[in-house]
């Protein structure tokens, strides 16, 4: 275990290094920083002295080495647009998007878990159709699109949840329902794939034969294993939720670090988009490396097959 443990630190490493380049490109493929913080008569004096100032007149090396250094411990620089630092800005808006994805994958699971199981259970019936359509309407539907039907109906219609804001677990509502719609389907289809597969085998006609009761056979013994690619789906969509936070937040009007970072690129504050992008692919690296971490002590063969 502590071979393989090792072997995903390292990859995590690398991946870490990547981001930090792609984030620190982001300030030079969008043209010259100098430019968008000069006004437009600026000589060419106060040019040369702002890109001195931003160290823009050193090599490319050693501005990402600077880069680097200053992020590790916490320093992206200040926003260009309220001079605050880009770190403080988006660490006060991360809990809520944090809140909101979490909220969104047990909504999620809440779905999946019990319809996948029952799905399989009652295979090619009328409860597995319905399942069945369930799941292709969910990955039909864009986020958008659910979260406005759940704003016109709840919040302008029947007036019982509010259409915005952040703050009680009223406000959650129908932000996590939008958000756990998008992943429930994939992960519903898997927990029956899952279970289906399992249910053949032979120590499930074993446990069967010895009289154990049927919904402990299936919630110890194939459940059990039946789950191990349910959470290394739920570990790379993970990601995901956090990118369909970017629209469920846009239409709730969410107070989270993707509707700063959506503010951010429409006012060209560069420093705090780097920031975000970087943080948000650390929450999700360190995710992933938990999930592999869960998945290979749960069946020791993938440590096995991965060395």
């Amino acid at each position: 275990m502590r071979q393989y443990a090792l072997r995903q630190l390292v990859q995590l490493v690398v991946v870490v290094i990547g981001i930090s380049m792609l984030a620190f490109a982001i300030l030079h493929v969008i043209g010259d920083p100098v430019l968008l913080l000069l006004p437009q008569n600026a000589g060419k004096e106060e040019y040369e002295r702002y890109t001195k100032l931003l160290g823009l007149d050193r090599p490319l090396y050693v501005q990402y080495w600077k880069f680097a250094s200053r992020a590790l411990q916490g320093d992206f620089g200040k926003s260009w647009y309220t001079d605050t630092p880009a770190f403080r800005l988006v660490a006060e808006r991360m809990p809520p998007t944090l809140y909101l994805t979490l909220a969104g994958l047990l909504v999620a699971l809440l779905i999946a878990l019990p319809l996948g199981i029952l799905a399989a259970l009652k295979r090619h019936s009328l409860v597995d159709n319905l399942c069945t359509l369930l799941a292709v309407a969910g990955q039909a539907m864009p986020i958008f699109w659910l979260g406005i039907m759940l704003i016109i109906i709840f919040a302008v219609r029947l007036k019982v949840l509010p259409a915005s804001g952040y703050g009680t677990w009223e406000h959650f509502l129908m932000p996590s329902v939008s958000l756990g719609a998008f992943l429930a389907p994939i992960t519903m289809r898997l927990v029956r794939s899952g279970v289906i597969e399992v249910m053949s085998t032979d120590y499930i006609k074993t446990a069967r034969a010895k009289g154990v009761a049927e919904p402990y056979v299936v919630a110890k013994h194939a459940f059990r294993n039946a789950c191990i690619p349910v959470i290394t789906v739920l570990g790379l969509q993970f990601g995901q939720l956090l990118g369909g936070a970017i629209v469920t937040e846009t239409v709730f009007a969410w107070p989270g670090v993707a509707t700063l970072t959506v503010d951010s690129i429409r006012n060209q504050d560069f420093p705090v988009v780097q920031c975000a992008v970087v943080l948000l692919a650390l929450i999700i690296v360190a995710v992933n490396f938990v999930v592999d971490m869960v998945v290979g002590f749960i069946d020791p063969r993938i440590r096995v097959s991965t060395g």
